[in-house]
């Protein structure tokens, strides 16, 4: 590596983990991608080194998400990449109040975000031990967390608040918003379309096991169907998406249910898969002909048509329809059901270059339709080098790792 070193970044998500190494300059270029799925059966990792195909491997074991990790660090290791490394960089799902930027992951940092479990089970806790086995295995290194909240901080507080006691509010019972990351990244690409409206009045869509839509005014987040958890929005692969509270009062009062497995019903058991009872895979379920497959796609399709219809009233108008993650980008049957139920806004679809997977493709009408694959990788290490110069500018040779064993010591962390 040259002599700035290198930033590693780690997105741990609830069904697949993914990786990257940029060089520490100005542009951040890319080195290697990579990505383990199949988190929640046999993982398959795949990576790429400038752009050629690596390796692909198909694990013949089910794995943990600790053996997972531990496995990616052994080839790291082995194929050279944590030689020379400056920084990791962690997506953190939440950060809640506290943190709105990047921030170093001393003790104090983890702690508090351990807090925050909680509020968001299928990831927070998975984030942070990747921050442990980061630690363990490579203790001299900084590591930076980047938050997946940050970017919804300023929505007006009128969009943050349930109507609930102010004792809860006051003690953070509030919306605050996912994604944060690929939404930043799509912001970023619509300024650089047009520097000056930046998508005007846009809807983001991030589509993928997990997903939600955001509303964008100039790029800045006005409001987005994630909230106080991860639950809220349309039904995603195994999350029911919004319900009404009774239903839940129901399940613990009438059926006996503990809070326990409520949580594993609505995380783990209702979306798709529970509409379906088939699958949370959208492949699987588009290829079934089985009337609950059907059913489930209808239903999906539906609340993401109806939260758009939520979303353009927040913005007082629709300019800018964005499609983006795992379905957002690869399943034209799934845009082209959504775009017709959003005809009354003025979205209008050109077949052909949906199918051909166009980067825009609407055809004429009063909104722009793109599909805009994401990137919360370079989003991550952004974060990273942005705080690295912040503590250190200009960055001299060695001098992240000397910031890195003395942020440690402080701490006593070694």
């Amino acid at each position: 590596m040259r002599e700035g070193g290198s930033i590693l970044t780690l997105n741990v998500g609830s069904s697949s983990l993914k990786f990257a190494v940029y060089e520490a300059l100005a542009g951040l270029p890319l080195k290697m991608e990579g990505q383990i799925s199949g988190l929640n059966g046999t993982p398959r990792m795949r990576v790429r080194v400038e752009g050629a195909t690596r390796l692909d491997e198909l694990w013949g074991e089910q794995l943990g998400l600790e053996a997972v990790l531990e496995r990616l660090f052994d080839w790291l290791t082995l194929d050279g990449w944590t030689a020379g490394l400056a920084a990791v960089g962690h997506r953190i799902v939440h950060g809640g109040r506290d943190f709105r930027q990047p921030r170093v992951l001393c003790g104090e940092v983890r702690a508090k975000l351990e807090e925050l479990c909680s509020l968001a089970p299928l990831h927070q806790p998975f984030n942070l031990r990747g921050v442990e086995i980061v630690g363990r295995r490579l203790p001299s290194v900084l590591q930076v967390g980047v938050f997946d909240t940050a970017f919804h901080a300023d929505e007006p507080e009128v969009v943050r608040l349930y109507a609930l006691p102010r004792d809860l509010i006051d003690d953070g019972v509030v919306a605050y918003g996912f994604h944060g990351l690929s939404y930043d990244y799509i912001a970023g690409v619509l300024r650089e379309r047009d520097a000056e409206k930046a998508g005007g009045r846009a809807i983001v869509l991030h589509l993928g096991s997990g997903g939600s839509l955001c509303a964008m005014d100039r790029g800045r987040s006005i409001a987005t169907t994630m909230g106080f958890s991860a639950l809220e929005g349309p039904p995603m692969s195994t999350r029911s998406g919004s319900i009404d509270p009774g239903v839940i009062l129901y399940l613990l009062q009438s059926r006996g249910m503990s809070p326990a497995a409520v949580s594993d019903l609505l995380y783990r058991r209702s979306g798709l898969l529970g509409l379906s009872g088939l699958s949370g895979d959208m492949v699987t379920l588009l290829a079934s002909s089985a009337p609950h497959a059907k059913q489930a796609l209808e239903v999906y399709v539906y609340r993401i048509a109806r939260d758009i219809g939520s979303l353009a009233a927040a913005l007082g108008g629709l300019d800018t329809l964005v499609f983006t993650a795992g379905v957002g980008e690869n399943a034209p049957a799934i845009r082209e059901r959504v775009v017709e139920l959003c005809g009354w806004l003025g979205a209008r679809l050109d077949t052909a270059a949906n199918q051909a997977g166009a980067g825009r493709i609407n055809a004429g009408g009063e909104v722009e339709i793109l599909v805009v694959p994401t990137d919360e990788q370079l989003v991550i290490a952004r974060g990273v080098y942005g705080c690295i110069q912040g503590e250190l500018a200009p960055a001299a040779p060695g001098a992240m790792q000397k910031l890195a064993r003395s942020a440690a010591r402080q701490e006593g962390d070694i």
